[in-house]
């Protein structure tokens, strides 16, 4: 997403467990993949999903724009949103941008151009951008324009961008919980 929004898709179909990544991605956006799935796996119940909610299912994802290259691990928060939406059916709030590098636990690793990333988000007219809490050093090279229009949230897991990113989810959480 190096200073352009960059869609995600999510398809669910009857399989047997299998990842299909497509649109160009390159060998880091790849592992990105496989970790957001690790990790979705690993929360699933806390999600409302059964603990085999993946082992019927292929689950395809794609990155639109596929003469492009993509690479790099930034996407990691939303490959993991768009994983959560597709098995939840909620979703996922079309006006929040969110860059950051997703681990196995669901922490939030920096991610570089973060100016960029939100210029892109300023010129895509959204209204709020998550990003990783150890970015928030550079928010001095955001032009001040973007940092009056845009909500910024800092965040170092991914549980805390949840509820920013599909609220429907969170506050069904929070009632079975």
């Amino acid at each position: 997403m190096g200073g352009e929004i960059l869609p995600i898709e999510v398809s669910l179909m009857q399989g047997k467990g299998d990842l299909i990544l497509t649109g160009k991605l390159g060998e880091v956006m790849r592992e990105s993949a496989r970790i957001a799935l690790s990790y979705v796996r690993s929360r699933g119940e806390s999600y409302g999903l059964s603990t085999d909610f993946y082992q019927n299912t292929d689950i395809h994802i794609h990155v639109p724009e596929g003469s492009v290259p993509k690479e790099g691990p930034s996407a990691g928060i939303t490959l993991v949103t768009a994983l959560i939406s597709a098995f939840t059916k909620h979703t996922v709030r079309r006006d929040v941008a969110m860059t950051g590098e997703i681990t196995l636990r669901g922490n939030i690793l920096p991610i570089g151009g973060l100016k960029e990333k939100l210029l892109a988000a300023y010129r895509a007219g959204l209204q709020e951008a998550v990003v990783p809490e150890e970015n928030r050093k550079d928010i001095e090279e955001i032009p001040e324009v973007v940092r009056k229009r845009l909500q910024i949230h800092f965040v170092d897991h991914y549980e805390q961008a949840l509820p920013k990113l599909i609220p429907g989810l969170d506050r069904q959480m929070r009632q079975q919980g």
